[in-house]
């Protein structure tokens, strides 16, 4: 009897879950690019600090393949910048959507000329553009663009995004009828259990071996035992399609307990303000410490991702120490489903609490402060996911003492003030910069001087120092041929707050992507024989360094 009730539950909760499933236009665009229709990624793959947000449409690992316009519409915006997107279009469409194309080289012509207007109009090679929607109006299927590699792309690609044009929400493109064959169920990888009376980042996740028993992942040894009073799981889990070896990003997954839901999660839209939210979603030391990913199946009380759609938290309480079932399904955009079907029960002797004592203890939903006569952290209300005992300790290094703010295995969902009081003779505030390292990555921020204190604002934890920046950036030999002129510029800091090139005294536009050389093809702006290049460029600390060419075109 039990058993008939555990599958008549099974059964309502997929047809309940299927009824979620957002109802959005079919065949309503056509694929965005003049290729195999294939993917790279899909939507809401793991990536550093974000979800992916949008599917990378592959061209064949060329670049300037022709891109279309997916429906009929409006170039409402164009963004260029050196890394991220690239050079991109934002195209309006009547139904209430909105379509964006990433990491282009050249945009058709009439848009080409109307960004080369306003770059110059602005002064300003990096911008993004609102265009009134009665400048340039497309037809489905109209060329728009060269396929590119340009912005934060690691190869020729299309970044392909669908959007609510209203609220901007980015939408599941797999969810719109694209025809990509699709009858392969998810391969889970990997499963994990976690104490959940202790904090996630103090743990290291138990690995339960599975084996497949009549189309079901079980575990290898049956029965578990686990000694806690309560538990979640973690999954490492990639989405196949036909004829693709790619690993990508799988739709949703959940977890019940004894055929009552606990958590789930769906990759259905996901805002950008809330990207950053990835960090909560994966156990993230794991990851900072070379693992995989692995995605929780439980929402941290810091967590307010729209991904998770409840019931619960999916944290499984063991304290009536009973047998449960635990169903753990994970499914893809196509529906296709895989299974985990795991027997648990609590152990004779449980954890029941986190210890805290005699240590700075930090809890998601408060501010969490830290200071001495020498430095102090202030994390808001939302900057954690979950709790942990905080630890400082610091050091000396070559420009000062090091203050060590914890340790950068665990994650920061905002931007949080690092005050440090300064240990050797300040002559000149404006030179002061905060540095913060980890391993091999630096971060800096202009240092603001206030009451004897620097302070600059940081969203990661690790290793702060005061450094005395009195180096301006070195702008490297100028290279000009008869259609281009390159150089560079090299920074302590890696960024630069003030750029500006000019010729016979005008700007011009130099490109910069992703941010390696400045690059400028020679157009109407150039006069025939002698011409001068001036360029300037100044550092956070304020550093300028300025350079004059003088060439014959």
């Amino acid at each position: 009897m039990r058993k008939s009730i555990l599958v008549i539950s099974y059964v309502l909760f997929w047809v309940s879950l299927n009824a979620q499933v957002p109802k959005y236009p079919q065949n309503y665009f056509i694929w965005p690019v003049g290729a195999e229709l294939a993917l790279a990624a899909n939507f809401g793959e793991l990536r550093p600090n974000h979800f992916h947000m949008g599917l990378d449409c592959r061209t064949a690992q060329r670049e300037n393949l022709p891109v279309y316009a997916a429906a009929d519409g409006y170039v409402a915006k164009v963004k260029i910048e050196p890394g991220g997107f690239g050079r991109a279009i934002y195209i309006n469409h009547p139904n209430g959507l909105t379509t964006l194309y990433a990491h282009l080289n050249a945009f058709y012509p009439a848009l080409e000329s109307y960004v080369k207007q306003q770059q110059y109009k602005q002064e300003k090679w990096n911008v993004f553009l609102d265009i009134p929607p009665n400048i340039l109006s497309l037809k489905k299927g109209d060329f728009i663009a060269n396929s590119g590699n340009t912005g934060g792309s690691q190869g020729p690609h299309l970044h392909f995004e669908i959007r609510d044009t209203e609220s901007d929400k980015v939408l599941n493109p797999l969810l719109f009828g694209f025809p990509i064959r699709d009858n392969i169920a998810p391969d889970i990888i990997r499963l994990v259990v976690y104490d959940r009376c202790i904090s996630t980042y103090e743990q290291t996740p138990k690995t339960l071996s599975l084996k497949k028993q009549n189309g079901v992942y079980v575990a290898t040894a049956g029965k578990l035992i686990f000694n806690t009073d309560r538990i979640s799981f973690g999954i490492t889990a990639y989405d196949r399609y036909a004829g693709s070896t790619s690993q990508n990003g799988i739709y949703s997954a959940s977890v019940a307990d004894n055929g009552i839901t606990k958590c789930r999660f769906v990759m259905d839209s996901i805002n950008y303000d809330e990207t950053r939210y990835l960090n909560a979603h994966i156990d993230y030391k794991w990851k900072a410490g070379g693992g995989s990913y692995i995605q929780h199946l439980s929402r941290l009380p810091g967590n307010y991702s729209i991904i998770y759609k409840g019931p619960g938290d999916g944290v499984i309480s063991l304290e009536d120490e009973q047998a449960h079932e635990i169903d753990i399904t994970v499914s893809d955009a196509a529906g296709n489903r895989s299974l985990i079907r795991l027997n648990v029960q609590a152990g004779n002797s449980r954890t029941s609490s986190s210890a805290s004592t005699g240590t700075t203890f930090f809890a998601p939903g408060f501010v969490n402060v830290f200071e001495n006569e020498k430095v102090r952290i202030v994390l808001g209300e939302k900057c954690l996911y979950d709790s942990f005992r905080f630890r400082y300790t610091n050091f000396a290094g070559k420009n000062g003492m090091v203050h060590q703010l914890h340790n950068a295995g665990v994650p920061v969902h905002q931007y949080f003030p690092v005050s440090i009081k300064p240990d050797f003779p300040v002559s000149d505030t404006g030179k002061i910069i905060m540095k913060r390292t980890y391993g091999t990555k630096e971060d800096y921020a202009d240092a603001t001087f206030s009451n004897g204190w620097y302070y600059a604002n940081f969203r990661e934890l690790g290793n702060f120092e005061l450094i005395v920046d009195e180096t301006p950036p070195v702008i490297s030999p100028v290279s000009v041929s008869k259609n281009r002129i390159v150089f560079s510029i090299v920074d302590d800091t890696k960024i630069l707050k003030n750029f500006k090139p000019s010729l016979n005294g005008k700007w011009i536009r130099f490109s910069n992507d992703k941010g390696r050389t400045f690059m400028y093809d020679m157009d109407e702006n150039v006069q025939p024989g002698n011409n001068s290049l001036t360029i300037v460029v100044e550092d956070m600390a304020g550093n300028k360094s300025e350079r004059t060419v003088n060439f014959i075109h």
